[in-house]
């Protein structure tokens, strides 16, 4: 069959479906990733296929808009920045995901900001449509909202605050949706629900059951069957000034923040410094999007590695806690310092430490030297973070993520 993934935002909302896509090429299938231009060559050097869609997540996040949600300090503050920005990018990014489904395709797998464009597209052009999210973003009373950063209000308390939180966040999608809706012929659709999404959708969700369990809760059709692994891009070598000072002394523990863009790089890149330095242990920085930057004796600065290479590597990893960051650390079966930033980190970063893979999460809006540097203690010196790290990674190895999507679409495939 012919499949279009299509799905937005920076690479850790990317790089999972480069893995999905790469198994279900594997199985026979035609597979082409819809997502933003920055990531064409890292999509296609997997061998598939690639349609742009417009917007540029990294410009997104360092504009001033993007600026304040990563400052934001309560989830209310947050969805309002959000929302602004949203207003600005999401008709463009609408009218680009049309176009790429418009190509044509079989099926559509649709991450969770495409999905209700995918949704109404596969609708009127009479093409199946499934859901492929890496966040849990249905409410449910066995967890609070994923946005929140919230502790359990219980089973209740969590549902609602879950159904105001989609609420909330309509006006997101709505405007544009509602006009896609128009233009494409359909019939309005009240907004309110899961983004206007039908009943009955199919949503496979691409992280494990081991970290996160499918809440007894949700509808016939939501599944949770394991991680998506990114693969390593063929031919990739490290760079031998990293391999050297690897083997130039006991394991570093690694830095970045991904996507996360700062304002104020330098004093970041001083701050994870020092951190390390009272932590007494060496240390790898990644540049990442903030441009993070930091060298001495026992510290080096690198760009773009692969997690599946480096972090097994580590001492411990510090981290935004984004998803795929995440499942990384996981993999790696190496302990992690969570510092989640914004949106989803907070639910993840929650996540390890409530199942006892991190020190507790320090929040990037209350950073100090001194908080990072004991939860970098903690996590370098911790036998039983370390024991639970690599249980849960040899749990991981033995589970396949893929399975579940690619049962999906040969399902589609016998009709």
């Amino acid at each position: 069959m012919r499949v279009l993934i299509v799905t937005a935002g920076s690479w850790g909302d990317v790089a999972p479906f480069t893995g999905l896509g790469v198994r279900l090429r594997s199985a026979g299938h035609e597979v082409v990733l819809a997502t933003h231009e920055r990531f064409e060559q890292a999509v296609t050097a997997h061998g598939l296929g690639f349609r742009p869609l417009p917007v540029d997540p990294r410009q997104e996040l360092a504009s001033q808009d993007g600026q304040g949600l990563a400052r934001a300090v309560s989830p209310p503050v947050a969805m309002a920045r959000l929302m602004r920005m949203a207003r600005a990018f999401m008709p463009r990014l609408t009218a680009g995901v049309a176009d790429a489904v418009r190509e044509g395709t079989d099926v559509v797998l649709s991450s969770t900001v495409t999905d209700p464009m995918c949704a109404a597209l596969g609708e009127a052009l009479d093409v199946p449509s499934i859901g492929v999210y890496l966040q849990p973003v249905h409410p449910t009373g066995a967890f609070p909202p994923l946005i929140s950063g919230a502790r359990s209000l219980g089973a209740y308390g969590n549902r609602l605050a879950a159904q105001a939180l989609w609420l909330g966040s309509d006006p997101i999608f709505a405007p544009a949706v509602s006009a896609l809706r128009r233009e494409l012929g359909l019939p309005r659709r009240r907004f309110g629900g899961p983004l206007g999404l039908p009943r009955g959708r199919s949503v496979l969700h691409g992280f494990s059951p081991r970290i996160v369990p499918r809440p007894a809760d949700w509808p016939s059709g939501h599944e949770v069957g394991g991680y998506w692994w990114p693969p390593v891009t063929p031919d990739w070598q490290p760079d031998p000034r990293l391999v050297d000072f690897l083997d130039a002394g006991p394991p570093p523990v690694f830095a970045g923040f991904g996507s996360f863009v700062t304002a104020d790089s330098g004093r970041l890149s001083t701050l994870l410094a020092d951190a390390l330095r009272r932590a007494k242990v060496r240390g790898i920085i990644q540049a990442g999007w903030s441009g993070l930057h930091a060298e001495n004796d026992d510290l080096i600065t690198v760009q773009e590695v692969p997690h599946a290479w480096l972090f097994p590597r580590t001492a411990a990893v510090i981290h935004h806690a984004g998803a795929g960051t995440t499942a990384a650390g996981l993999r790696a079966g190496t302990p992690s310092v969570p510092v989640p930033v914004q949106l989803d980190q907070n639910f993840w970063a929650t996540r390890l430490h409530t199942l006892g893979l991190s020190p507790r999460p320090v929040r990037y809006q209350r950073l100090t030297v001194d908080r990072l540097s004991q939860a970098v203690t903690t996590a370098v010196h911790s036998p039983v973070l370390r024991a639970r790290a690599q249980d849960t990674a040899a749990s991981l190895a033995r589970e396949d993520g893929t399975r579940q999507v690619l049962d999906a679409i040969e399902r589609l495939g016998r009709r």
